[in-house]
C-alpha cells in the first residue's frame, strides 16, 4: 500500500494517548504496517548520565509500533479489535543526547491471523542534521525494537 503523508490529524489511537503527547511525537507517515515518527529529546527525558533514557527510548518506539499496527481506517469487521504489544525485544546500539532528533521506522515482517511481527528502527540526529546526506537515512541507528503482536477485542 502506497505510503501517506499526513497533514491533518493523526491516527485515531493519539487521540487520548497522553504519554506520546507529552514526548512531543510528530507522526511523518503512515500506511498499512508501516509508520515513521518523529521527537526531539528533552532534559527531562534524560538519565543521570546525560543520556536519552532507556524507557524513553523503548516508549518511542512502543508508540511508533503501535501505529503500524493499527490501522487508520479499520476494514468492515475489523472495528471492534484493536492490535496490542504480545511482546517486545529491544537492543540499544548508541547513546542519544539532549537536543537531538529521534526517528522510528516501523514496518510489518510477518502477519498471519491474529499474530503479526513488526521491526522498528529509532535513529538519532542533531536537529540541524535530521538525515544523512550518503545513506538517506534519519541519522545514526541508535536502537533496534522488535514487537510481536496480537489483535484482541476492543472493550
Amino acid at each position: 500500500m502506497a505510503e501517506t503523508t499526513l497533514s491533518g490529524p493523526p491516527h485515531p489511537i493519539l487521540e487520548n494517548d497522553y504519554a506520546s503527547e507529552w514526548m512531543g511525537i510528530e507522526v511523518l507517515s503512515l500506511s498499512d504496517g508501516h509508520a515513521t515518527i518523529r521527537m526531539t529529546l528533552r532534559q527531562e527525558m534524560l538519565n543521570g548520565f546525560g543520556m536519552a533514557h532507556g524507557g524513553m527510548i523503548f516508549a518511542f518506539g512502543d508508540t511508533a509500533f503501535a501505529l503500524a499496527c493499527n490501522p487508520i481506517n479499520p476494514a468492515p469487521g475489523e472495528e471492534n479489535t484493536i492490535t496490542v504489544a504480545s511482546g517486545v525485544d529491544i537492543n540499544f546500539l548508541k547513546p542519544a543526547f539532549r537536543g537531538q532528533v529521534l526517528t522510528a521506522v516501523a514496518d510489518r515482517r510477518s502477519s498471519a491471523g491474529r499474530s503479526g511481527l513488526y521491526d522498528i528502527q529509532i535513529f538519532a540526529a542533531d536537529a540541524d542534521q535530521p538525515e544523512s546526506p550518503t545513506s538517506g537515512t534519519p541519522g545514526e541507528l541508535v536502537a533496534e525494537f522488535r514487537g510481536r503482536s496480537r489483535t484482541i477485542p476492543k472493550k
